[in-house]
């Protein structure tokens, strides 16, 4: 399960800028069907997790699966009824910053029905609006 990071380098960190495309990361590495994200935003470690959930409980846990983003930036939050100042709040939980192009999910050893099905729940669960993939090379004809 995807929690939070072994350890930082800073607690509480800015939150930094959003790029326009993502610079790596953005072609299938390792299965033969994902989805790719279209737009830049934060994706929480409970979403993430939640994809996860939806792809393995349609696929029956048959084939494989790969989380190609990791929530590894910590989000700060004040807590309510408290007044301005008096510092940064505390961590609320972690996110993965992901922009246009990144691939978010990758699944390999089903059939492509079941894989554009598993991948359509799982984009979902998360808050970007996405594209499913098919690996270049892909033989539709070839049993699983």
């Amino acid at each position: 399960m995807l929690q939070q990071p072994r350890r930082l380098r800073y607690r509480r960190p800015s939150d930094g800028k959003v790029r326009k495309y993502s610079k790596r990361g953005n072609q299938l590495a390792f299965g033969s069907f994902g989805i790719k994200t279209l737009e830049a935003k934060w994706i929480t470690a409970q979403q993430i997790e939640a994809a996860r959930v939806a792809v393995t409980r349609y696929m029956q846990r048959e084939g494989n699966i790969w989380i190609r983003i990791f929530p590894d930036k910590p989000i700060t939050r004040k807590p309510a009824d408290v007044r301005m100042g008096k510092g940064k709040g505390d961590v609320a939980g972690y996110v993965a910053p992901v922009f246009p192009g990144r691939v978010l999910i990758e699944v390999d050893g089903v059939s492509y029905d079941i894989a554009k099905e598993a991948l359509r729940l799982a984009a979902q669960k998360l808050p970007v609006k996405t594209k499913f993939l098919i690996r270049r090379d892909y033989d539709p004809t070839q049993t699983v």
